[in-house]
């Protein structure tokens, strides 16, 4: 094969595995942040539950998804690695996520708790897929360019995620220009888009993305349960090895705990101050649209600055959101706020994503991706979990709000600590161990 024939086929992979980025990003925008939090905290008012306990039953929802994945994750991924499949289960948890989002054209007044099970469940396949589709990212990114292609990806993700939203919102806004018969109408025909746009999206994954050859264990089980528990066993006592890595996580288990905190949480805080669903989701869009060339400026940025400083940069922005968000009264203000999180949201994410890829053995990608998703997701209840506690506790959520810098000032010392290079070298060790990359 040429060389400009290898160069076609490379892009035509990474091309590929980014459009998943554009698949799943409706389901991000259009149910996690902007149309399905107001129109879930209808439900439960609607049911009697009083506004502050309205946002505490969504934040617990987004909480439960969380815990349920946490669980599930890590033996999935040590089972992918001994197995291979790892395109398999992101088949599998996406399926799960399309047909549950699917299902949110049966919520109908004060069925709530309906929804909370549906979200759920849609959360896991979301989460659940993203867990074995980032493994993939140090199997079919070339070396020196894992930063380039997860920002790319996510810049993807802005881009497909804003157009559909601004589909969804039009329907929303115009239902009689789309021959449909309300809002509520409208409301629902979007979260069934978002599955469709879900499935469809996702075939240039499964059709142009190779799976990654298994690294056989020497002596280890042919069950692959057996084996998965085993490989699984093995992590938590290797973890001692990758001191950067564990650094690494224990920061990235705090600061992306108040990112998702900030997602989650945006639109639901905004209805419950009064800013009507049309301005919070005109701000969710410029958001998206914001995030598109910033993300690809973090991939740059990262070249001159620096993976690790790259992303304090973003966390000190996010401190900044949090502190304003506590004095935030009209649309204008969110409008502001949510072009500061599409200048940082997108690189932040991207940038920690590729830094533990670039730690991480390639001969146990999805184990340890199921590590650093599990190990997230048990962290990330937290943030939601404190945010409803406050809620409920005052009767509204601005100091719920405020709490959220704490995650930003915490996890962005503990980055600080990070030696990025040393954690590559222990993780290139570990491939020449198993024979993956041939010795020096």
């Amino acid at each position: 094969m040429t060389a400009i024939a290898e160069g076609r086929a490379y892009r035509k992979v990474i091309n590929s595995w980014c459009m998943y980025d554009w698949a799943n990003s409706g389901f991000a925008t259009t149910i996690m942040a902007a149309m399905f939090p107001p129109f879930y905290r209808s439900l439960a008012t609607n049911a009697g539950l009083s506004e502050g306990n309205a946002t505490a039953a969504w934040a617990y929802t987004t909480s439960g998804g969380l815990l349920a994945v946490a669980l599930l994750a890590p033996i999935l991924g040590a089972i992918s690695d001994h197995t291979g499949g790892k395109k398999w289960y992101v088949g599998a948890f996406m399926a799960l996520g399309v047909v549950a989002t699917g299902f949110f054209v049966l919520l109908g007044d004060q069925t709530y708790l309906l929804g909370s099970v549906l979200f759920i469940l849609a959360d896991i396949g979301f989460a659940g897929a993203n867990i074995f589709y980032e493994s993939l990212l140090p199997h079919i990114a070339a070396e020196g360019d894992i930063d380039r292609v997860s920002t790319r990806g996510y810049a993807l993700g802005y881009v497909g995620g804003g157009i559909l939203l601004v589909i969804n919102v039009l329907w929303y806004m115009q239902p009689d220009l789309f021959f449909m018969p309300g809002t509520g109408f409208a409301l629902r025909a979007s979260f069934f888009s978002v599955a469709v746009w879900w499935a469809i999206f996702s075939i240039p994954l499964f059709r142009h993305v190779p799976e990654p050859a298994v690294v056989r264990v020497s002596g280890e089980a042919l069950n692959p349960v057996r084996a998965g528990f085993g490989r699984l066993k093995r992590t938590f006592g290797q973890m001692r090895r990758y001191k950067q890595l564990l650094i690494f996580l224990a920061a990235f288990w705090i600061y992306n705990d108040g990112i998702g905190t900030i997602m989650k949480m945006a639109t639901a805080y905004g209805d419950e101050i009064g800013i009507s669903v049309t301005d919070m989701t005109i701000a969710l869009i410029i958001t998206q649209f914001v995030g598109i060339p910033f993300s690809f400026g973090f991939g740059w940025l990262a070249r001159r600055l620096g993976t690790k400083r790259s992303i304090l940069l973003a966390l000190g922005v996010y401190g900044v959101i949090s502190i304003a968000g506590f004095f935030m009264q009209t649309a204008l203000h969110f409008y502001i706020l949510a072009f500061m999180v599409g200048m940082v949201q997108g690189g932040s994410q991207a940038l920690s994503r590729s830094l533990y890829g670039s730690m991480v053995p390639k001969s146990q990608s999805a184990e340890f991706f199921g590590f650093f998703s599990t190990s997230s997701k048990f962290a990330g209840i937290f943030g939601p979990l404190i945010f409803g506690i406050v809620s409920q506790l005052t009767g509204a959520s601005r100091l719920s709000i405020l709490s959220v810098i704490a995650f930003f000032i915490i996890g962005g010392l503990i980055l600080t600590r990070v030696d990025e290079a040393e954690g590559r070298q222990v993780a290139a060790q570990e491939d020449i161990r198993v024979g993956l990359l041939p010795a020096a």
